[in-house]
């Protein structure tokens, strides 16, 4: 018998780490969603032909109470859409400190719809409606203001949320200044679980919404963008021209329609194990800000950063260093309650 040629280094398999704490976004299909994919009736999406694709766009607008919905391959391609479809060029977009859409989508918003952020201090993730409002530009020397986003949750303040108060607030600056408000809800459903509210009502106060269906929910891939029927047209375009047209993508938005199904009642499980895996920390003798710790996002100031997740990822932990002295820890499904003692054990060792 011929022996078998060993792979190419560049597509060895590399072991899975045991507790995978890097992101929400590493978790691996559930046997659900593997059989809904592998069963999904599918058609020419560019077409508007797939059935699975229609079926979980028509859930997500009757889920966030908009009129459409668009899915895509991703969370930033659905807030760079927005921005486009929402804006001229020229114009500026009012975001919180620390918005995904600046910080995370590689300066999408000027290179594709030619408009800038400009930014409102927001401590834990949430502006003051009336920085929002000075803000806001109106003077023929100045970039007018096109545009108003939130973020709920707030990845880098630490996956904290806007209060419903607040998003209602900054929606009337948004009504008083005829402008458009848009929400890069990612992790909307995180927020939706902590304020014990429905998606509809996180979602109620804004024109335009972002959901993705791979980050908390758990499916292995896609976002949808919802808002008003006339709005979604011009996101249609966009989609293709970002080469976001995708073909038989019913195999995708089948995992979707699980995710959205069995995805929002996890949540809070993985909210209570971010706090008590927050709370070792703090008596590990890290600097955690507890106030933060809200979802299922935890950072933590530990000097030599890269140096403890390289350490721990020995041990079968990963983290993410993201800077010198900050490591992010994101909880999500496929953290149970066993594979977190583990963890904190090498973490706090």
């Amino acid at each position: 018998m011929t022996a078998q040629a060993p792979m190419p280094e560049s597509v060895q398999p590399v072991p899975t780490a045991r507790i995978d704490l890097r992101s929400d976004t590493v978790t691996l299909p559930t046997p659900e969603m593997r059989q809904a994919m592998a069963e999904a009736v599918v058609g020419d999406d560019v077409y508007g032909e797939d059935p699975t694709v229609n079926t979980l766009q028509q859930t997500v607008a009757e889920l966030l109470g908009k009129e459409a919905a668009l899915f895509m391959p991703s969370g930033s391609m659905t807030n760079q859409a927005a921005i486009a479809m929402h804006t001229s060029r020229g114009q500026e977009v009012i975001c919180a400190e620390g918005s995904h859409i600046y910080e995370w989508e590689l300066g999408m918003m000027a290179a594709f719809s030619g408009v800038v952020p400009r930014f409102v201090p927001a401590p834990l993730g949430i502006p003051d409606p009336q920085q929002v409002r000075r803000a806001v530009r109106h003077s023929i020397h100045q970039s007018p203001t096109g545009l108003i986003s939130l973020e709920n949750t707030h990845n880098k303040a630490g996956g904290t949320v806007i209060p419903l108060d607040v998003m209602q607030a900054v929606r009337a600056v948004a009504d008083e200044e005829g402008l458009p408000l848009h929400l890069d809800g990612a992790r909307m459903a995180n927020a939706a679980a902590a304020l014990g509210m429905s998606l509809k009502d996180v979602a109620a106060p804004f024109h335009s919404v972002s959901l993705c269906l791979s980050k908390g929910l758990g499916a292995p891939v896609g976002s949808v963008l919802a808002g008003s029927k006339a709005d979604l047209v011009r996101a249609h375009r966009y989609r293709k021209m970002l080469g976001g047209g995708m073909r038989q993508a019913g195999i995708l938005a089948a995992a979707g329609l699980i995710a959205l199904r069995d995805g929002p009642a996890r949540l809070s499980a993985d909210h209570a194990r971010a706090r008590k895996l927050a709370e070792a920390l703090v008596e590990a003798g890290y600097a955690v800000n507890l106030n933060a710790v809200q979802t299922n996002i935890i950072y933590a100031t530990i000097p030599g950063a890269q140096q403890k997740v390289d350490a721990w990822a020995e041990q079968g932990v990963l983290a993410s260093a993201l800077d010198v002295d900050s490591v992010r820890f994101v909880l999500h499904y496929q953290i149970g309650d066993e594979m977190l003692a583990q963890a904190i054990g090498v973490l706090t060792a």
